[in-house]
């Protein structure tokens, strides 16, 4: 069955993921051979609706994957600013470092996401939160020249 919700939330097969989840609950809580959980997997893709459906699930929201990025993490890379919602909504740590050091405020910046990155600064992201090569947010917005970010970030 896990092999299953996997493929299904890869095409983006919601009745099926529903059907699945419904008779074995507990499936939310796997990973795939990268780490991913179906939460991550979905976030990842973009998929609003099945990641909506995977959360009505008891699970830890801040579960990483191999790279120990969290679900939040992803979508704030992809810009998935709904879902980004959604997550900080069920009470995602805005404040994750993965393996690298990274928050979702730092990959928001990174990746030039004015939306996400007010969103994160609302719920209490950290903006002094540096990577293991000790850039911060702002200092990531500085090296991709995102004014409108550095002028979010500065003090």
């Amino acid at each position: 069955m896990k092999d299953q919700l996997f493929k299904a939330i890869r095409e983006e097969n919601l009745a099926v993921v529903s059907k699945i989840i419904t008779a074995e609950p507990l499936l939310v809580l796997e990973k795939d051979a990268r780490g991913s959980t179906p939460l991550l997997l979905a976030t990842y893709y973009g998929y609003a609706t099945i990641a909506a459906e995977i959360m009505k699930h008891p699970q830890d929201i801040n579960t990483q994957d191999a790279s120990g990025n969290t679900a939040l993490m992803g979508v704030c890379f992809k810009g998935y600013a709904a879902i980004a919602k959604m997550l900080i909504n069920k009470r995602a740590n805005v404040n994750v470092k993965n393996s690298n050091g990274a928050t979702a405020l730092i990959f928001a910046a990174t990746f030039n996401k004015v939306e996400i990155i007010k969103m994160l600064l609302k719920n209490g992201a950290d903006k002094e939160i540096k990577d293991d090569r000790g850039n911060t947010a702002l200092t990531h917005a500085k090296m991709q020249g995102a004014k409108s970010i550095i002028e979010i970030l500065e003090p």
